[in-house]
């Protein structure tokens, strides 16, 4: 006998898809539902993203997505934005790059500035073009899991993002790391092979590293640092 899950789809027998998606598809539905074309959703390519992408994909084929190339990324990122895009052509994919090329900002401020003011540098390269993607926009999706770290432990499904002055949504907050993996492996979606390589979250090239098993999800990113934020989602 065929099962259908909540989408109107065949259940696939690997996955328990409904339980998985703790309220993930309501909040999708009432989110676009609400703010239609002013709700966008800023993509790291993490694994998360891939899940977000997917389901998002589900309910709103058109849905703008927004990475943000600050242009120190791996290779393997922009790999796999690549097939993500010829897998979804109908969603919109919109590379926001920061007002400074690479060259520009190590005349400006030095080179390696990720290693002198680490903090300066995700501010040019990621939260900057943020703001100029979210001027208009009345809301915007995000990734986040209460699981990956204590600063995200309480997330809601929605939150009034004091940053950027809108309303942030994170339709993934419940699902745990086992959950987003049996996910992306059920259904065969493509993702970032670093994963394999040790590393649970993946941003720019110069300041992320493999974590050791069973360490933080956080601690290879800015790891010379007293950080584990670009300041995406920090007041």
């Amino acid at each position: 006998m065929i099962t259908y899950n909540s989408w109107g789809e065949a259940a696939h027998p690997n996955f328990s898809y409904d339980d998985a998606l703790k309220g993930s598809k309501k909040v999708l539905e009432w989110a676009y539902e609400e703010y239609g074309e002013e709700i966008v959703y800023a993509c790291s390519f993490g694994i998360e993203g891939i899940v977000l992408i997917d389901l998002i994909s589900k309910v709103n084929p058109t849905a703008k997505v927004v990475f943000l190339d600050t242009d120190f990324h791996f290779k393997e990122t922009y790999e796999l934005i690549d097939k993500v895009k010829a897998i979804y052509p109908a969603l919109n994919i919109v590379m926001q790059k920061p007002e400074l090329t690479p060259g520009e900002q190590a005349v400006q401020y030095g080179e390696a500035l990720w290693k002198s003011q680490p903090d300066l540098c995700c501010s040019i390269r990621k939260v900057e073009p943020l703001k100029k993607v979210l001027t208009g926009p009345k809301a915007w999706l995000s990734g986040l899991r209460r699981e990956q770290s204590v600063t995200r432990a309480n997330v809601e499904f929605l939150n009034l993002d004091h940053k950027f002055k809108m309303i942030k949504v994170c339709p993934l907050i419940h699902w745990t790391e086992d959950e987003i993996w049996a996910y992306v492996k059920a259904f065969g979606l493509p993702y970032n092979p670093l994963h394999d390589q040790g590393y649970p979250s993946i941003g720019c090239e110069y300041c992320t590293l493999p974590v050791a098993a069973g360490g933080d999800s956080r601690s290879g990113r800015w790891s010379s640092f007293n950080k584990t934020e670009c300041g995406l989602h920090t007041r």
